[in-house]
């Protein structure tokens, strides 16, 4: 029985699939393109201006209806709902969740939901920022009229200020670009990148305006590094009650060593009757005791080898000072004191690293 040419095989079985066949066989990789090191650098670094010109020109937008934009939005009561099709979508989605993180409350949605359910997500008391390169995206047209019927302030981001979709608008952001870096004219590149730092603008503009501050940014990023270096104070992590090293001024060395190695932080407190602290006993002051021919250890008192006046930190200070601490200091362990010096917590640079803190 004769074989059958693969072509008569797939048009036999689906004659749809013959066309991905036929792009297939005209790919330009199979037609044997080559890469050319200088064509490749050439080609980046066009990219590269002609998307920082794009950028250039944004600074004479930055006029009138930018800040008429920045008011409408500082004074929202509600959400800015920003939404977007294909590319634009994607710059939405990113300027939705850069303004939501740098104070002013956002959210996506998008445009063809929205017609099936999801306007029901947008109040009157919210800001609908629109994008659009085009400013005729079908989705967004169908639905703005509903939006602008509600009376919901809209902005719109196009790059045609004499489109649909512009003169639709309360306010207009033009984010036209020179060209594309796409040498085809046709891929979003320069035009995405405009939209993308307009959006950015806004967002930091609100965000000076708003008075907006490292703690406020660290509360909406909890997880992150900058959250945990922010939010989490001594008191979060420190040892307290009878994990706190820490012995009485009458105390032997013996008894010192025995307190160090069952609080496991390479220290421990030297205290009065009303748990003043007198000073600290660390495995430092045990090395250099240790060298000294004219200690002896077995009956020389605590006390007498303690180090005076340690470094406490207050429970009411960030984790991320005991870590200065530490390093300014070439130490690893603190004490944890109030205001009238009562030893009230214990913590070490281990205890800082499971915070995540350093």
């Amino acid at each position: 029985m004769a074989t059958q040419p693969l072509e008569t095989v797939i048009s036999l079985l689906d004659p749809r699939l013959m066309n991905h066949l036929h792009t297939i066989k005209a790919s330009p990789v199979s037609a044997g393109a080559t890469l050319d090191a200088a064509t490749l650098r050439r080609s980046a670094l066009n990219v590269i201006d002609t998307e920082a010109r794009a950028i250039e020109v944004l600074k004479s937008r930055i006029d009138a209806s930018f800040l008429h934009a920045c008011q409408i939005m500082f004074e929202c009561s509600g959400r800015v709902v920003v939404s977007g099709m294909g590319k634009s979508g994607h710059i939405a989605r990113k300027i939705a969740a850069t303004l939501a993180s740098t104070g002013t409350p956002a959210f996506f949605v998008h445009p063809g939901e929205a017609s099936h359910g999801d306007l029901g997500m947008i109040t009157q008391k919210d800001v609908v920022l629109a994008l659009s390169n085009s400013g005729e995206t079908d989705e967004l047209l169908t639905i703005l009229p509903v939006i602008k019927r509600q009376g919901v302030p809209l902005i719109v981001m196009t790059g045609n200020a004499n489109s649909s979709l512009a003169t639709m608008g309360d306010v207009h952001l033009d984010v036209s670009v020179p060209a594309e870096a796409c040498p085809l004219g046709l891929a979003p590149t320069a035009s995405t990148t405009a939209a993308l730092v307009m959006g950015d603008a806004l967002a930091i503009a609100l965000l000076e305006a708003r008075g907006f501050t490292d703690e406020d940014f660290a509360r909406s990023h909890p997880a992150g590094q900058l959250g945990r270096r922010l939010l989490v104070h001594i008191s979060d992590i420190m040892h307290t009650g009878e994990k706190i090293p820490c012995i009485g001024a009458e105390a032997s060395l013996s008894e010192a060593l025995m307190e160090m190695t069952r609080k496991g932080l390479g220290m421990t407190a030297i205290v009065d009757a009303q748990q003043r602290l007198l000073g600290v006993f660390t495995d430092g002051d045990l090395r250099r005791a240790v060298d000294n021919k004219n200690i002896d250890l077995r009956t020389t008192p605590v006390t007498k080898l303690m180090t005076l006046q340690p470094k406490t930190i207050a429970g009411d200070k960030l984790a991320i000072e005991a870590a200065g601490q530490m390093e300014a200091h070439k130490i690893h362990a603190l004490l944890v004191v109030d205001g009238d010096n009562h030893v009230i917590g214990a913590l070490n640079i281990h205890d800082l690293l499971r915070a995540r803190v350093v």
